[in-house]
This record gives structure tokens, sequence and C-alpha cells, in this order.
């Protein structure tokens, strides 16, 4: 048997309530019914009892009708005892056992169920003695007529408003579950290149537009993970291409015929400085990659994060005869970042101005607002203004010192830029009136 679906199960709960709560209601009314009805049968009853002893007449102590009932009224079953004698007899005689049975008692209802006759005796007293009794009776069908139909009438209309209520829930809820059925259906159809598809059900304002509003957000969110994801793959093959290339270049090249061993041996250092700059390209995309997914990133001293970027550059600076220096910062700063980070982000910057630098390069830090500021300058040709924004393109290089080094690919300042810009930082190239002046900020910890 196939399940119901959500529709079904609310239609059949709220069905089960409303028959339960049907029930009681019917119950209850047809129970205050019979007892209205009961108890408007005792009142004429007592009426009746009543009018009768008013016509009675007691001469010498004795009990005497002043006037017989109408023998035209309608149920005018009255009698009347003398001690335990009949004196006034109705119609029919079944009941004048019962009536009997009731005179010289108290007070009091009887029931026939025989002829479902209700009978109510009422004492006759005089001067304090009782010397009679007058016994009532009043056919019950006519009341158990008017129960009967109430019942039937009452059960009719319990019908009738849970067929309303079992129609009107389900169009309720059919109204409110076709929002979901859309977003369904849309789910459905939608691929792994619908990234920027959404339900789009307006502007929240109940459960069910603000359940599909949280999906949009998420979906936002996992569209923005699978941008960064495409952008990481495209970056990975575009940024790993050029050292790639040159690895094989000189690989193929040292091959091609035999060579002098020193020969072999720059061939082999060039190879592994594009290893190492592969490596670096590597962890940087992967840093930024970590940075952009929410991942702590945990702090380090500013400081220690220069000196750090300053002794990765040290052998390039010594090969080219360059004197870096380290200044500040005067007072402890701590980096919103690890330290890993952070001198990935500075070391491209560092080494960019070791390899172009005439004869020193300085590294400032300092606290700058929101932001710890290091500032990296050196005396070398410096960057044409023109081209302050092309050299953090991949590939792209300073048109001044375009063909100074053989080694420069081009990837040190878009990889530092990308991994601090991830971070909440940035790379920027200054106008400087001698060499090049680069400014590196990084969030405070």
């Amino acid at each position: 048997m196939r399940r119901l679906g959500l529709r079904g199960r609310l239609t059949v709960v709220v069905g089960v309530a409303a028959v339960l709560a049907l029930a009681a209601l019917t119950a209850g009314f047809n129970l205050a019914l019979r007892s209205s009805l009961h108890g408007d049968a005792d009142k004429v009853l007592a009426a009746r009892a009543s009018a009768a002893l008013a016509t009675l007449d007691v001469k010498d102590g004795r009990l005497r009708s002043a006037e017989a009932p109408a023998g035209g009224a309608v149920d005018a079953r009255i009698w009347i005892f003398a001690g335990s004698r009949a004196i006034e007899r109705p119609g029919p005689r079944s009941l004048d056992a019962a009536a009997a049975r009731l005179a010289g008692g108290p007070s009091g209802y009887a029931e026939d169920s025989g002829s479902d006759t209700r009978l109510y005796s009422l004492p006759v007293v005089d001067h304090g003695r009782r010397i009679g009794t007058v016994v009532a009776g009043i056919a019950l069908q006519p009341y158990e007529r008017t129960a009967s139909r109430g019942l039937i009438e009452s059960l009719l209309f319990a019908a009738a408003v849970l067929l309303l209520i079992v129609v009107a829930v389900r169009w309720v809820v059919g109204g409110a579950l076709r929002p979901v059925a859309r977003m369904t259906a849309q789910a459905a159809e939608s691929t792994e290149r619908d990234v920027d598809r959404r339900f789009g059900a307006a502007e929240p304002h109940d459960e069910l537009t603000r359940l599909a509003a949280t999906f949009d957000l998420m979906l936002d969110r996992l569209a923005a993970s699978l941008r960064h994801e495409r952008r990481l793959s495209a970056e990975l093959s575009h940024e790993l291409r050029t050292p790639l290339a040159a690895i094989a270049a000189e690989s193929e090249l040292a091959l091609r015929r035999e060579r002098e061993p020193s020969e072999y041996r720059r061939a082999l250092e060039a190879i592994a400085e594009r290893a190492r700059q592969l490596q670096r390209t590597l962890e940087t995309l992967v840093a930024a990659a970590q940075a952009e997914s929410s991942m702590p990133r945990g702090t380090a001293d500013a400081r220690d994060v220069a000196e750090r970027a300053a002794e990765a550059c040290s052998t390039l600076a010594a090969e080219r005869g360059v004197d870096v220096h380290v200044k500040g910062p005067r007072t402890t700063l701590r980096l919103g970042v690890d330290r890993d980070t952070g001198e990935r982000v500075l070391a491209p910057v560092m080494e960019n101005a070791c390899r172009y630098a005439a004869t020193a390069v300085v590294l400032e830090a300092a606290a700058n607002g929101s932001t710890i500021e290091f500032r990296i300058s050196d005396d070398g040709p410096g960057v044409d203004p023109v081209d302050s924004a092309r050299i953090f393109e991949p590939g792209e290089r300073g048109s001044r010192v375009s063909d100074t080094d053989s080694l420069g690919a081009g990837l040190g300042l878009p990889l530092a830029r990308r991994l601090a810009r991830a971070v909440d930082g940035d790379v920027e190239c200054l106008a400087s009136e001698s060499g090049s002046l680069f400014r590196v900020q990084m969030p405070f910890g």
C-alpha cells in the first residue's frame, strides 16, 4: 500500500480529530437535549399535579374532588387517592397499579416502562395530616420522538461539518504545499550546471516562503563554493603551465646533446628553481582556497612574519648583492592570519624587490587603522605607472624590467594579491620617485 503524502496525512489527522470532537459534541448535545426534555416533562407533571391539587375539596377530614378532569383534555392522566383508595381514575387501566404504588408514599417520580409513561405523586395534607395523594402521569413518546429527531439531525449536521472540514483542510493544505511541490519540481529539473537557478518565492512572509529563502541562501553559498572550486582549477591550470613548460623545456634542452657537467648543473639548478616556484604556487593557491572557505586563520606576530619573508629571499638577495633591511613595528602587532599565510603573502613581493633592486630592499611594518601595513621599497628601475595594475595579472611583468630576469614568470605578485585578498587584505603598487614601492595590507589578529 502506497504511503500517504504530507497532504494525506494532515487530512487524516485533522479528520480523525474532527470526528472525535464532533462525536463528543454530538453526544453532549443529545445528552443535554434528553436531560432538558426530561426536565420539561417533570415540570409539566408538577404543574398538572399542582393544578389537580387545587381542585380538591376537604370536608370533615374527607377528600373529594370538586370537579372532574375534563374528559376532552389530551393526556389528562390524574389519579386521586384518599389514603390508598382511588377516588378518581383516568384511563388506561394498565397504569392504575403503578399509580397505586405511589399512593401513600413521599413526593417523587416514577416511570412505567411498559407504557413509556412518567408519573409524579404529590401528597394531600390537611392541617398537618396526610389524607390522600394526587398522581399525575404524562406519556413520554413525544419527548422520545423529539430526542430521536434531534439525534438524527445532529448526526447529519456532524457529517456535513466533517465533510466541510475535510474539504477545507485538503484545500488549505494543498494551497500551502503548492510552493513545496513547485520547489520540488524545480529541484528535480535542475542540474549541476544550474548554479544560479533559485526558487524565487518572493519576499518571505510565512514558514514555507522563509524555507524557500533559506534554500536560496544555501544555494548561494553552494554556488560560491562551486565558483571558488572552478576558479581554483582554472588558476591551477593557468599558474602551473608556465613553470611546468619551463621545466620541460630545460629538461629537453639538457637532453638534446651531450654537455659539460657545469652545463648540466646549470640546467638542474634552473629546473630546481622552477620546481620551487611550482611548489610555492601550489601552496599559495591552496592557502587562498582555504582562506576563502572560512577556515580558522590563526594569528602571528607581524615582526616575525616580516623577518621570515626576508629570510626566504636571503639566497636571492645574496646572489644579486642586495642588502635586505627589516624595520618596525615599534610595538608588538598581531596579524589576523597564521605565520605561513603571512609569509606567503609577503615573500613574493620581497622576492620581486630583491630580483630588481640595485643595492637594497627595505621592509617596514606599522599599524594603519584597522590593518597592519607592510611597505616594501627598493632602489631598482621601479614600475612604470601604466604597469601598476598590469603586473598583478598572471604572466605579466613591468615593461622596464621585462628582459632582465630569465627566471621571472610573472606569477609571484598575482598570487600574493590573490592570497592577501582572500584574508581581507590587499597588495598594491604605489607611486615612488625612485625604485618601486609596494604596500601589503593584512588584518589585525
